[in-house]
């Protein structure tokens, strides 16, 4: 039989009913119906070709057919249930992979990881650099930070708000353009080009120019006064998301984590 047909629902009922040998506690175990105990017993039989309880006047009893397979089925449930515990155990591990752009990593993550890891001693992480989105089951990712329009496919929250903003140096700078991959279009030609947003506000700290960058991207440093604004922040349809598939999304130790940075 292959392992995709085992009828895993019924062999669950059977156990149950031989336990009890009665349909009635079975159902109470299971929080369904006697009606639906009877239904998978007999669905059982059919797939099986056998009879797995006899009526008598005391009650049901078990075939011959049913007490020679019970002892392997229970401990088939046992090493299920072993399994569901290897399964859960990444959990509690006390390891957590993040996937985030370099940029975001320095001026933003890092600091927040650094200040809820003192709280967690045990916990150690493990950052790699992505711009661009990752399988998370191929990386082995718990988590991603990425600045994007949404989480896709993923589940996700926001981090800050979708605004970005116009940097100078602390002291004034000129009024020319630094560019970088993720910068809103502009015809005016750029003085540098950078590989990245934080690479900009560091152009912009050193007197290039003028940097436009994510607003959460730059807040530390405007701070910091390392670097001033220009003007007002202007919204756009990108903002930074944590995001992870539901299964990661649901771990405990993502959960918390999430719930950290966002507070």
């Amino acid at each position: 039989m292959k392992r995709t047909h085992l009828p895993l629902n019924g062999l669950r009922v059977l156990d149950a009913a031989a336990r009890h040998l009665s349909f009635t506690r079975a159902a109470d175990e299971l929080a369904v119906t006697p009606a639906a105990v009877g239904q998978q017993i007999r669905a059982l039989e059919d797939m099986l070709g056998v009879v797995l309880f006899r009526r008598t006047p005391k009650g049901l009893e078990l075939t011959p057919e049913t007490e020679g397979g019970l002892d392997a089925l229970r401990a088939g449930f046992l090493q299920f249930e072993e399994a569901v515990r290897a399964m859960q155990a990444g959990q509690s591990s006390s390891a957590l992979t993040i996937a985030a752009p370099r940029d975001i990593t320095a001026k933003w993550l890092q600091p927040r990881l650094a200040a809820y890891a003192a709280s967690q001693p045990d916990l150690t992480f493990q950052l790699i650099a992505a711009d661009d989105a990752l399988d998370f089951t191929e990386a082995n990712l718990d988590l991603a930070l990425r600045l994007a329009d949404g989480p896709a496919e993923h589940e996700g929250v926001k981090i800050g708000d979708p605004t970005y903003v116009t940097v100078e140096a602390a002291t004034g700078g000129p009024d020319l353009r630094i560019d970088w991959p993720g910068c809103p279009t502009d015809d005016r030609p750029a003085i540098i080009r950078v590989a990245d947003g934080g690479l900009a506000i560091e152009a912009a700290a050193n007197g290039f120019g003028r940097a436009r960058v994510p607003q959460l991207l730059a807040q530390a440093d405007l701070d910091a006064g390392r670097v001033r604004q220009v003007g007002d922040p202007s919204p756009t349809l990108l903002a930074y998301w944590l995001i992870a598939p539901l299964p990661q999304w649901r771990q405990k130790k993502v959960k918390a984590l999430v719930e950290a940075l966002t507070a």
